[in-house]
């Protein structure tokens, strides 16, 4: 069966801070240095600020086996913040049933557009789910600089509401 994709329940908080890390540290290290890593998803840090950050994302949650394998979350404004699968969990379709997932809450808010800035790790796997590089972009986390870029995808063309979007400059 493949993963299962549900809201964000209180208590998950400390299981995603593990994706995360796991992910970043099993996966980016290949397109990063260990301090970016470190800079990127440190070891130590503090679990109330997480816990809040989290929280306040309200990302959507991918399962498999009844583990905890993946999240991501779509903002209101088409933003994804945080897309993270957990390194066991790479290249078993835990990505695509949270991309999936994303595509399908955005059609039922009326986003119509979805952007992110992406690792260059993931960058070639948002580009198969039809993000094109809108530009290249160096980060700063706590004092360590980090490459990334910022992704796009158009969602609806010619809408009502994507016009009005594109009349906003």
């Amino acid at each position: 069966m493949g993963p299962l994709v549900r809201d964000f329940r209180a208590g998950d908080e400390p299981v995603l801070a593990a994706v995360m890390f796991s992910s970043i540290h099993e996966l980016a290290r290949q397109d990063y240095s260990p301090a970016q890593l470190e800079a990127w998803a440190p070891s130590q840090y503090d679990e109330d600020q997480w816990a809040a950050r989290i929280r306040a994302i309200h990302p959507f949650v991918a399962e498999v086996d009844g583990g905890v394998a993946g999240y991501a979350d779509l903002q209101v404004t088409g933003y994804i913040d945080h897309f993270f699968v957990a390194g066991p969990y790479s290249r078993r379709g835990v990505g695509t049933a949270l991309m999936q997932h994303i595509h399908l809450a955005a059609q039922e808010r009326h986003i119509v557009e979805l952007w992110s800035n992406v690792s260059l790790t993931a960058e070639s796997f948002f580009a198969k789910h039809g993000f094109i590089v809108e530009a290249r972009q160096s980060v700063s986390l706590r004092g360590v600089t980090m490459p990334n870029s910022r992704m796009r995808k158009q969602l609806v063309a010619n809408s009502p509401s994507s016009r009005h979007a594109d009349a906003r400059g």
